[in-house]
């Protein structure tokens, strides 16, 4: 028996992403990054967007896909302590609301640098995707090897 524990959760990491207010707290805290990085004097907003996406893609990469087991002592018998909390979150259903939602941030957020980044580049989104292609495309015939 776990003293002090308030929760019925065997293991309260599968429900975080679910509590009431999480998504709305998850934002604002990505808001309040992105304001803290505007104050800095010489930083530009682009290099802004770069910085926020960088630090919040860095963070969520730690945070849900290289640290294991439960910030707590958990009933569970250990069986958590060998899971990243992305496989802990909702009991390890795939395509639930929380996950969706943790993989569609940081494709808006990458949307919301393009458009601070790139607006003054002659290119359309579509020409600069088959610009990437094409080079993406050219690096790879680069890196064939012949016999």
């Amino acid at each position: 028996m776990n003293v002090g524990t308030a929760h019925s959760e065997v293991n309260p990491n599968t429900r975080v992403m679910n509590s009431r207010g999480m998504w709305l707290s998850y934002i604002l805290g990505i808001g309040l990054l992105h304001i803290i990085l505007l104050s800095i004097p010489f930083a530009s907003v682009p290099v802004v967007w770069t910085l926020t996406n960088l630090i919040h893609n860095l963070c969520m990469y730690l945070l849900l896909h290289t640290v294991k087991g439960t910030p707590f002592e958990t009933p569970d018998q250990g069986k958590a302590r060998l899971l990243t909390h992305w496989e802990q979150m909702d009991y390890g259903v795939q395509f639930t609301a929380s996950r969706k939602f943790l993989t569609i941030t940081p494709i808006v957020l990458a949307d919301f640098w393009e458009i601070h980044t790139i607006r003054f580049r002659r290119l359309s989104s579509q020409e600069s995707l088959t610009e990437q292609f094409l080079h993406c495309m050219s690096k790879a015939r680069d890196t064939t090897f012949s016999y």
